[in-house]
């Protein structure tokens, strides 16, 4: 199924806990605004390159419309309109005052110089600015885009609307941005997992880790949970993966990487497929790279008894259902990563008060957050008796569901 398809199911099993109406149903599933528009610059040859763009601002009813960019091949329409659902709903499930947006462009940014990428991201802006704004949509990074893309689109912006660096959050700190920005996702991600364990009277010390993906999140991720006595056993990034029962030396690997660009090859460690991290012996994954990794095909073969998601989608409907059968307790995306879009909103309130937070405050700002959202989650789940996901669908979609009644819309 599609990526669209699939949250279209997770929030359908939510609205039925919730008896929602029809009519309610197909309003908080239609996307406010699409927009696709066509990005072309002059490469360094002088050549002329041509992609496409595109945005989609899913719902504004309990606030600015919030939501990443990202620079990928597979970025289409489809993969666009499901992760702005799904900022609506991780939004609502952390209780932040806003709704969800979600962009990208159809480009691989590692076949793009830098002068290329900072012409394509202008352009880009040049074509969204008069629907992005602090107070309308605010994008942040995401795969193949990082604070040096804000920059861009920062500066882009205020040609056209004056100094706004409220415009983009995960900006570098030098022009706005907060601190505590970069670890955020992967912090919140054991958060999350301090969460749950707490529940079963347990500690992040306790278990074994495979984590997928070692860019921003997968990386910071892997470092957090090292440094809460968490053994990671398994890491794999797009060159492929690498195992040690034993446990990965992860501040070493975090500088092999830092010089090779890859975990491959990384001394004291045995070589993996990258397709096989997901099915290593641990207690703990971690899809933390691409969506729509598991699915009804692979499912039975995770060996992992709990599943903590720091990419956004990365299983499906079917995956879900296989998972409950054989008793894999899944941390969804729309709360397991949430910790990235919960440090854009203070790195957002920052800029409107203009005043800076010490980094401190962002990381125990974010655990409180985190820790509220976990409380509620919980509360959701005993009322319905359902799983971890449904109860993250259902706690969203009623809270977006009656801003949107009191709006009287």
């Amino acid at each position: 199924m599609t990526p669209t398809q699939a949250t279209a199911r997770f929030f359908n099993s939510a609205a039925d806990l919730l008896n929602l109406p029809d009519r309610e149903r197909k309003q908080l599933l239609t996307p406010y605004r699409e927009i696709k528009v066509e990005c072309s610059f002059a490469r360094d040859d002088g050549s002329l390159a041509t992609f496409v763009g595109y945005r989609v601002q899913h719902d504004n009813s309990r606030g600015p419309m919030k939501g990443g960019i990202r620079y990928h091949p597979q970025v289409d329409i489809d993969e666009v309109n499901a992760l702005a659902a799904l900022m609506t709903w991780k939004t609502a499930v952390v209780n932040l005052p806003y709704g969800g947006a979600k962009g990208g462009i159809a480009c691989d940014p590692r076949q793009l110089s830098i002068g290329e990428l900072q012409r394509l991201t202008r352009m880009f802006t040049q074509r969204l600015h008069d629907v992005i704004g602090m107070y309308t949509d605010i994008p942040a990074p995401d795969m193949g885009t990082n604070a040096q893309t804000m920059a861009w689109i920062m500066d882009e912006y205020s040609k056209f609307h004056g100094h706004n660096p409220g415009v983009v959050t995960g900006k570098p700190v030098e022009l706005g941005g907060s601190l505590g920005r970069d670890a955020a996702t992967g912090r919140g991600v054991l958060f999350a997992a301090e969460c749950l364990f707490a529940d079963l009277g347990k500690k992040v010390s306790d278990f074994t880790y495979a984590i997928q993906g070692f860019g921003n999140v997968g990386s910071w991720a892997a470092r957090l949970f090292h440094e809460a006595g968490g053994k990671i056993v398994a890491v794999a990034d797009v060159s492929g993966g690498i195992a040690n029962t034993k446990g990965l030396d992860i501040p070493n690997l975090m500088l092999h990487v830092a010089k090779t660009k890859s975990v491959a090859g990384f001394p004291g460690s045995e070589p993996i497929l990258a397709d096989e991290l997901l099915y290593q012996s641990c207690d703990v994954l971690i899809p933390a790279a691409l969506g729509d990794v598991l699915n009804g095909q692979n499912a039975g073969k995770v060996k992992a008894k709990y599943i903590l998601e720091g990419a956004n989608h990365p299983t499906d409907p079917d995956a879900d259902a296989v998972f409950a059968a054989n008793g894999v307790t899944v941390v969804p995306d729309i709360f397991a990563n949430a910790g990235g879009v919960t440090v854009s909103y203070f790195e957002w309130v920052q800029n409107v008060q203009e005043f800076r937070w010490e980094e401190e405050k962002v990381n125990a700002e974010l655990r409180r957050v985190m820790q509220k959202a976990y409380a509620d989650l919980s509360e959701v789940r005993k009322k319905y008796g359902c799983d971890l996901r449904t109860a993250a669908f259902t706690l969203a979609v009623d809270r977006v569901s009656m801003a949107t009644r009191l709006r009287g819309i």
